[in-house]
């Protein structure tokens, strides 16, 4: 059985020519959406998984734009709306030590190296420098930002990280 591992969603169709935009949730949009990438359609009525070819990719604002060589109309492309899609786990490279891809750490337990709980990594956001990790809590969602003052360590194994709280990060609402 394939493990899959979900990088975006077709939220609609641009164009006449079959372009689909996506709200994308994947690491390296790069190299996921590069022309020759092939990325699974998950198709909820039959449950299997389709394959589709990249021929082309433009990012807009928050949105991914992708041509697939399995689309040449609007109407190929518009029964796939809503549509999830996926890459299978072998597709996924080595990382680099310190690196993680997202469903490494969304879902991860977060405590503070005091032991205390924080709550779970909710989303990532990736507005800049840095990636934003935004975590659960029992009150509102706490931004942490991926940076080593904050980050202690992350164990991929147990899906548990432990942070430093910085000055500033925390306020007494949370």
């Amino acid at each position: 059985m394939t493990d899959w591992i979900y990088v975006g969603k077709i939220v609609n169709t641009r164009g006449i020519k079959g372009e689909v935009k996506v709200i994308s949730v994947t690491d390296f949009p790069e190299k996921r959406f590069a022309k020759g990438a092939v990325l699974y359609v998950h198709d909820d009525k039959s449950s299997s998984y389709q394959p589709l070819t990249v021929v082309g990719h433009q990012h807009h604002k928050q949105f991914d734009f992708l041509t697939f060589e399995q689309f040449s109309t609007i109407n190929e492309a518009e029964k796939y709306k809503g549509c999830s899609l996926y890459v299978s786990k072998d597709q996924l490279s080595e990382l680099e030590s310190g690196a993680y891809y997202y469903h490494q750490i969304i879902g991860a337990d977060v405590v503070t190296d005091t032991g205390a709980p924080l709550g779970k990594v909710k989303e990532i956001l990736s507005p800049g420098a840095n990636d934003v990790w935004v975590i659960r809590t029992k009150g509102k969602d706490l931004l942490l930002p991926y940076i080593k003052d904050v980050v202690k360590t992350v164990d991929t194994e147990q899906k548990r990280i432990t942070v430093h709280l910085i000055p500033g990060l925390i306020d007494d609402e949370n």
